[in-house]
């Protein structure tokens, strides 16, 4: 009997040492490659080179993220973040700004804060890439994309399998439309003639990035920004109520994105573009906070005045304790804890609206 015990317990430790030198083995990524387009929500780096006021590169930027400050609007993760690893991938997508050679194979970030469909948009704000510029950028990457792998041929199918993900349109309403003193858009075009001009050129935009590969796009639609802390402190009679005619205006070119998403589909062969209704899943985290551990949603974890949203942290500043039960970061941005509920919902569409009309990760498997 003990000696039927010894050799068990040797069999054990054999195979306990044999795992440990076995290298551990990770799945493949759902997809080779991770393309992102947006502004501030998941800028992660490229504004930190501009001269800019719209940086996040310091504290308490970035307190909870494991490299600290990176440019991330946020305590920690952005939305795209936790997409990537939904994806699978082992690391976050590096911004365009510090990618070098074969990095490029996997992917990268060309979102840049401040950024709108419009070039002039969030010009008060200092350097920023627009849109157009990321599309630019992006045809650049695609150019090396081809010497990297040889041919044009070669490049497209690699895209191909790529997930693209695009958020655009917030800053041209906050930083833009609904800023008088410095534009005069909201001057010159009613909610939804704007919402017209600023999809007419967004089409163009997205066009272009499917003329350069782009087969599996998920475009992000524009959240309740009347209900940013900012407009609250700005707008709303009590701090608390959310402002309507800002978030009319953001419906309006939410339908209209969802239409424009119909066309791209319909008119261009082999696309496969989807909607994700960041605005229904802001509203559902606002109209059911408890439901994700939330117990503030009218005011930022760090800032300054009213609501914590007359400006973003401030260098230094000593942010709120209980970062999870916030939904908001700053006088603009999401905390992490936010992100993740919109990340796994775009990625696995918990209700039939969260995403149309399919979810990221049902476009990863096409």
């Amino acid at each position: 009997m003990a000696w039927e015990f010894k050799k068990m317990y040797m069999m054990c430790v054999f195979l306990m040492a044999l795992s440990n030198l076995s290298p551990t083995v990770r799945a493949d990524p759902q997809v080779p490659c991770y393309f992102i387009f947006g502004d501030s929500l998941v800028d992660n780096g490229n504004n930190n080179i501009l001269s800019s006021l719209a940086r996040a590169d310091y504290q308490p930027y970035g307190i909870d993220f494991p490299a600290g400050p990176t440019g991330r609007f946020c305590n920690g993760r952005t939305t795209t973040d936790v997409i990537a690893q939904l994806l699978g991938f082992d690391d976050f997508i590096p911004p365009y700004a510090s990618i070098r050679g074969q990095e490029l194979l996997r992917g990268a970030n060309f979102a840049s804060a401040a950024a709108g469909i419009r070039d002039e948009t969030g010009r008060q704000l200092g350097d920023r890439i627009s849109m157009n510029g990321q599309v630019r950028n992006y045809q650049t990457a695609v150019a090396q994309l081809v010497e990297i792998l040889g041919d044009e041929d070669s490049a497209a199918d690699h895209l191909s399998k790529c997930i693209f993900t695009v958020g655009m349109g917030s800053n041209d309403y906050l930083n833009n439309y609904f800023m008088p003193l410095y534009y005069t858009t909201g001057q010159q075009f009613s909610p939804e003639e704007y919402a017209d001009v600023l999809i007419q050129e967004y089409s163009g935009q997205l066009r272009t990035l499917y003329d350069y590969g782009a087969r599996k796009v998920a475009v992000i639609g524009v959240g309740q920004i009347g209900c940013s802390p900012n407009e609250l402190a700005q707008n709303s009679p009590n701090g608390v109520t959310c402002v309507g005619r800002i978030n009319s205006a953001n419906q309006i070119f939410n339908e209209k994105l969802k239409a424009l998403v119909d066309d791209l589909n319909s008119n261009l062969d082999g696309a496969h573009f989807t909607y994700i209704n960041a605005y229904g899943i802001f509203e559902d985290m606002m109209k059911n906070p408890s439901a994700y551990g939330f117990t503030v949603t009218n005011s930022g974890c760090c800032g300054v005045g009213r609501n914590n949203g007359q400006i973003t942290c401030l260098p230094l500043e000593i942010p709120c304790q209980n970062r999870d039960q916030y939904l908001f970061w700053d006088a603009f941005h999401p905390t992490e804890a936010a992100n993740v509920v919109v990340a796994r919902r775009s990625y696995s569409a918990q209700s039939s609206s969260d995403a149309y009309p399919i979810d990221i990760r049902r476009l990863a498997a096409i």
